[in-house]
């Protein structure tokens, strides 16, 4: 069974790169593999180009493309592996960061930065991601804390209910500073709806370190995760102190929610599909599925990215619209599936 996974991982790994490749070759202007390689190792290695690659596409490559794919690829890790967490904390196949009002605190931590152009000193660029993970944490931890008066236990079905009564409230907040800042109102729903235009090697690096972070720090927990599968009396009774485990996982589940959604706005579905995806192909152990699932959602984001530029070229769907196309559907196949069990 193990060597079994370890060829579907490397599996993953070579879709990964083909996701990648497509999403960096395929646009207005096409770029061969080739080409990409070529300019790949020119500016990572210092390699000669050959005479005949125009200037222009090793610009379009390295100046656009790759960081706009990579950005994708990185958010949609990231979403993926939060989405993963939060299921198995639940215990619930429908539950997601979106479940527990992450992703709406972020956009309106982001949203106000939007419309305030505030700052934080020494901070820059990093005050958007900042803001994000600060007001997604502060909402995830109100919605601990109100569940926590109405049940002691936190039970899972108070704190998806909690996080669903909080995630409205939220999100009336979000559409209140819309209509008060209606000249930002036509950029806040079009972020809204996610898109990686505009993305650069900056929000690439924040990316990457967040999610390598948040990564190594969950997979420490995946045997606390594998336990909790089975119920919270059984994981207690095996030594796993759930309460604190249930935190310490929705904070860092949290922190990549909040980082996503800042740079890229809010994209749906995607950290329902990658987990449930995953576990179908390499069964409920955590010690696979979370890094997997990191890629899966990975490479279906650069995917949903590249149809959503080039589908309707020159204009440019949300890529939300694009997820949750796909996604809904997948949803209600999920839900009535879940029913007839």
């Amino acid at each position: 069974m193990k060597r079994r996974n370890r060829i579907r991982v490397g599996i993953v790994l070579i879709a990964c790169v083909l996701a990648l490749a497509a999403g960096i070759g395929i646009g207005s202007v096409m770029i061969s593999p080739g080409d990409i390689f070529r300019i790949l190792g020119n500016k990572l290695f210092d390699l000669p180009l050959p005479e005949t690659l125009e200037a222009s596409k090793v610009s379009i490559v390295w100046s656009i493309r790759l960081p706009r794919c990579l950005s994708a690829f990185l958010a949609g890790a990231a979403l993926s592996a939060s989405g993963t967490v939060m299921q198995s904390v639940l215990r619930n196949s429908l539950a997601s960061s979106y479940t527990l009002g992450v992703s709406s605190g972020a956009s309106l931590g982001a949203a106000l930065v939007i419309v305030t152009g505030f700052a934080l000193p020494m901070a820059g660029v990093l005050t958007l991601p900042l803001s994000g993970f600060l007001f997604g944490l502060g909402t995830v931890l109100a919605v601990i804390a109100f569940a926590a008066r109405m049940d002691r236990g936190l039970e899972n079905q108070t704190i998806i209910l909690t996080g669903m009564v909080f995630s409205l409230f939220v999100n009336a907040c979000l559409t209140l500073v819309s209509v008060l800042h209606q000249n930002y109102m036509q950029q806040l729903i079009r972020w809204q709806m996610g898109s990686f235009s505009g993305n650069g090697w900056e929000e690439v690096l924040i990316l990457a370190a967040v999610l390598a972070a948040g990564v190594l720090y969950l997979c420490c927990f995946t045997r606390q995760m594998d336990m909790m599968t089975f119920g919270e009396e059984a994981a207690r009774t095996m030594g796993v102190n759930t309460k604190r485990t249930k935190m310490c996982l929705i904070v860092a589940a949290s922190l990549l929610t909040g980082t996503a959604v800042c740079f890229t706005g809010t994209v749906g579905f995607i950290d329902l599909i990658a987990p449930h995806v995953t576990r179908r192909v390499f069964g409920p152990g955590h010690r696979y599925v979370l890094p997997v699932s990191a890629l899966f959602g990975g490479a279906f984001m650069v995917l949903a990215d590249t149809a959503a530029r080039t589908v309707l070229a020159p204009a440019e769907l949300p890529v939300g619209a694009v997820t949750a196309l796909i996604g809904a559907p997948f949803f209600a196949w999920v839900y009535f599936k879940g029913r007839k069990r």
